[in-house]
């Protein structure tokens, strides 16, 4: 076994001492693991570990012991913090001479840990063959590497769930076809230009996502690489993409000065560069050139119904133009200030121009997220959204985000059928626009269409790779189809994304209990209650309740209830979560009363219904039948 600290050598050039803490820290956590697992450590090479060990079985289980113990460290520490590491494993002869050991088995051991993501294991073949069906973890392989001074090809795999932005082998396989638009740089004196500078970054996004042949990644993944201190391989490695757009914006005035080159992610070889000087009015012109230039680029030929629409000027307006780049700015924070701030950027962007579509579609947007995230005025904010992106549709009825977002409307409203029309429309104008997939698969996954939604979801985590929430998303679809295992294995990767994503914890939690792991499960629940603690004076209560049901406690289960029926908004508890209890402790009647307020309240968690296996008792009560039928869904067989 060789491992290696991720990022020590540059830390270590910015603040030495709190390179060397950090290293002693993760020798204090490594070390008991070599020991349970009978590792012999060899030496230590700067901030790398070498290891030998008699049995392959423990030296994998060694490495996800160890990987899983600084994850859980990590969880608690800022970023700056984290300790992450990567771990290569390789089995063969070595030569012993006195107390250390060399040879070739050595060298693949050490050439292959840097294949591992931060915070993942990699191993050969070789070792999977000595530990398959003895150890449990699935195995994604990377093909024969070409490996520094290792002749014989040595194929080589990486065990999937663990490491920062890891995807599924599919994903792995397509990604040569894949682009990612990276943040582009303010150049400018003026630090207010960033919203100038984002904007170019979302509108080439934008552009080159209406294009079919190409994927190209979401803004939401692009974003986290702001102002980031990785290499280009490393981000492409990331991201799972064959080409990386990068660039810078310089604004002097009404002038611009733009740069973008094109690079392959494998070779870190540019593939072409240009400059664009124009005014500012030009702002647009540039973004469809760009968009342009990576279809000729990757020789992708864009049909005449998409060309029509990339061209397509959404105002003629410089002003107009630059309060909506503004008003997504602000709206992209997604804070209740900035959603004000948001609003009113839009609104002056109508005022200089009442035609402007996609001004709508922001108001539209605003409101949506004060009714849905925020909870405010939900019914008013719902029908101010929905007239807001009808009216940017009566302008402009190809505009893709304008049907999504009607489309998520009219899905949160139970209108299943007219939501169903506006994500296709929204996939049709916009193939890329990962919160349509999203949306899409949780509408399919309501209806029970497993297959429809399996390939909606597994697109939006293709194109969002490394968004917790996509990854989430996808961890829901299979503990619907009560595949707690692949379920878990989604939910902790949301959680190596983010360790601070409440979601992925409790979803962890769940899929734990379900697989009768109940210590794990009980830490990841509190630990994602004690994230959201200081919101949700009640949200341990609930947790114990639902850790108790995972135990089949109904007595504590009993106990709990009452005061969570009296408090549910402190406890983060939706009445479809009280139902779920009620039904559990065998009190249908209850159970059925905090339904209706439920549907009355258009929760979104009973859209998911028909998955739900607390209702598994009570499917044929004519209740549940008649509910089911006024959501507008058809009592369906689980079936793949």
């Amino acid at each position: 076994m060789f491992t290696d600290m991720v990022g020590f050598t540059s830390l270590a050039q910015r603040n030495e001492a709190l390179a060397m803490e950090l290293l002693e820290e993760q020798r204090s956590l490594v070390r008991p693991s070599l020991a349970r697992h009978g590792g012999r450590e060899v030496k230590t090479i700067g901030d790398a570990f070498l290891v030998e060990f008699a049995s392959a079985v423990e030296a994998v289980r060694c490495a996800l012991e160890m990987q899983s113990t600084l994850k859980e460290a990590n969880a608690a520490r800022p970023e700056e913090k984290r300790i992450l590491i990567r771990i290569g494993i390789h089995l063969g002869d070595v030569i012993h001479s006195g107390l250390d050991i060399a040879g070739d088995a050595v060298n693949v051991a050490s050439r292959i840990e840097p294949l591992a993501p931060p915070g993942g294991i990699c191993l050969t073949g070789q070792v999977r063959s000595a530990v398959i069906n003895k150890v449990e973890c699935e195995l994604d392989s990377l093909g024969t590497p070409s490996l520094k001074n290792v002749i014989t090809p040595v194929e080589v795999f990486r065990v999937a769930g663990y490491g920062l932005g890891t995807l599924p082998a599919r994903a792995t396989a397509a990604g040569r076809d894949r682009i990612a638009v990276l943040p582009f740089v303010n150049l400018s004196s003026d630090p207010s230009d960033e919203y100038l500078v984002d904007g170019m970054t979302e509108e080439v996004i934008s552009a080159a996502s209406k294009v079919q042949a190409l994927k190209v990644i979401s803004r939401t993944s692009v974003m986290s690489y702001k102002k980031s201190s990785k290499s280009l391989v490393e981000i492409g490695n990331e991201l799972n993409v064959g080409k990386l757009l990068e660039g810078s914006v310089r604004r002097a005035g009404d002038r611009l000065r733009v740069t973008v080159q094109l690079i392959d992610a494998k070779t870190d070889q540019n593939v072409w560069t240009e400059s664009y000087d124009r005014d500012l009015q030009d702002f647009l012109s540039i973004q469809i050139d760009i968009a342009k230039q990576i279809a000729e680029a990757l020789k992708v030929r864009i049909p005449s119904s998409e060309m029509g629409r990339i061209n397509r000027r959404p105002t003629d307006s410089t002003e107009a133009y630059t309060n909506y780049l503004k008003g997504r700015y602000c709206l992209n924070k997604r804070g209740l200030k900035d959603i004000e701030e948001a609003m009113g950027h839009f609104e002056k962007a109508l005022e200089e121009d009442e035609g402007f579509a996609l001004g709508y579609v922001g108001l539209g947007d605003c409101h949506q997220l004060l009714a849905g995230n925020w909870q405010v005025d939900i019914d008013a904010n719902h029908a101010k959204s929905m007239t807001m992106v009808r009216k940017a549709l009566d302008l402009d009825p190809e505009l893709a985000e304008a049907h999504a977002t009607l489309g998520l409307a009219l899905r949160n409203g139970f209108d299943f059928t007219e939501a169903e029309e506006e994500f296709r429309k929204a996939i049709e104008f916009k193939p890329n626009y990962v919160q349509a997939h999203l949306w899409y698969s949780q509408l399919l996954l309501a209806e029970l269409r497993w297959a429809d939604a399996s390939e909606h979801i597994e697109k939006a985590v293709e194109l969002d790779p490394i968004m917790p929430t996509t990854t989430v998303n996808l961890g829901i679809f299979y503990f619907a189809m009560r595949d707690y295992a692949k379920a878990l294995e989604l939910y902790r990767r949301s959680t190596d994304l983010d360790p601070k994503f409440a979601s992925g914890h409790f979803g962890a939690g769940y899929a734990y209990g379900k697989l009768r792991m109940f210590e794990e499960a009980r830490r990841e629940y509190m630990f994602g209650a004690d994230l959201l603690q200081g919101s949700f004076p009640l949200v341990r209560k609930q947790v114990e309740a639902w850790i108790a049901w995972l135990e089949d406690d109904r007595k504590s289960v009993g106990r709990l209830l009452p005061e969570l029926e009296a408090n549910p908004e402190s406890a983060l508890m939706d009445a479809m979560g009280i139902a779920e209890l009620c039904f559990y402790l065998g009190d249908s009647d209850r159970g059925f009363e905090w339904l209706e307020r439920s549907y009355a309240k258009k929760e979104y968690s009973l859209m998911y219904i028909q998955s739900d296996e607390f209702l598994d008792g009570v499917r044929g009560d004519r209740r549940y039948v008649d509910l089911v039928g006024r959501m507008g869904l058809k009592p369906l067989v689980r079936s793949m």
